[in-house]
């Protein structure tokens, strides 16, 4: 488990961040790469959409383009106070300080379910897209981002010392046992030699909410 894959210092590692991260995400998550992202989640005008880790609001930016129902979730105060500036504490996006793996919210609250940026900082990512099937109703998408895993053998020892960084056989692996049975991998890279992510489009299944697989 890398050192950041801890809920206590990830909030300290973004009290930092915070005031940084939007000059610093353009370059690693980019809003072509969002905005392609937004096509494969494919939702609708009257969809209510959950954006996890929603940190400064650069997905729930994007994600209000589609729909006016969007409500965020991030356990980093600084990174909501980044939020609330942009879109105001009450205003049209309804913000959560929360647990990724401990969502505050009903069975069945949310059409669709978004997080891009965060999985790398879930303790337990298997227990966290339990919850995502759990909140999105039957049949609706959750869609992942997370940092693919690297090629190189150095980039990879470091890469597991600092957070999770996982490729596609892993993403199967952590979906099935979440509960998901349809799910598709893409590779996004804002330009050749930068990080690469892993986006997966997932979908609840018909039975949605049933007993989660042994």
């Amino acid at each position: 488990m890398g050192v950041l894959e801890d809920k206590a210092r990830a909030r300290l590692f973004y009290k930092y961040l915070s005031r940084v991260y939007d000059t610093i995400n353009p370059f690693i998550w980019n809003e072509e790469m969002r905005d392609e992202a937004l096509e494969w989640f494919g939702i609708q005008a009257s969809d209510r959409v959950l954006d996890v880790g929603c940190g400064t609001g650069f997905a729930t930016e994007g994600l209000l383009s589609y729909t006016d129902d969007v409500w965020g979730l991030d356990q980093s105060a600084h990174q909501l106070e980044k939020a609330y500036a942009k879109f105001g504490k009450r205003g049209s996006v309804k913000f959560h300080r929360g647990d990724a793996e401990r969502l505050p919210f009903a069975d069945d609250s949310f059409d669709a379910y978004w997080s891009s940026g965060s999985i790398e900082y879930w303790p337990d990512p298997v227990a966290a897209l339990r919850e995502a099937r759990r909140v999105t109703k039957p049949g609706g998408p959750v869609l992942i981002v997370g940092p693919d895993y690297p090629n190189s053998t150095v980039f990879q020892r470091l890469a597991d010392a600092i957070m999770l960084f996982y490729d596609e056989a892993e993403a199967d692996r952590m979906f099935a046992e979440a509960g998901f049975e349809t799910f598709e991998h893409h590779i996004q890279q804002r330009a050749p030699g930068t990080p690469r992510a892993i986006t997966t489009i997932a979908r609840v299944p018909n039975d949605g909410n049933a007993a989660d697989p042994v």
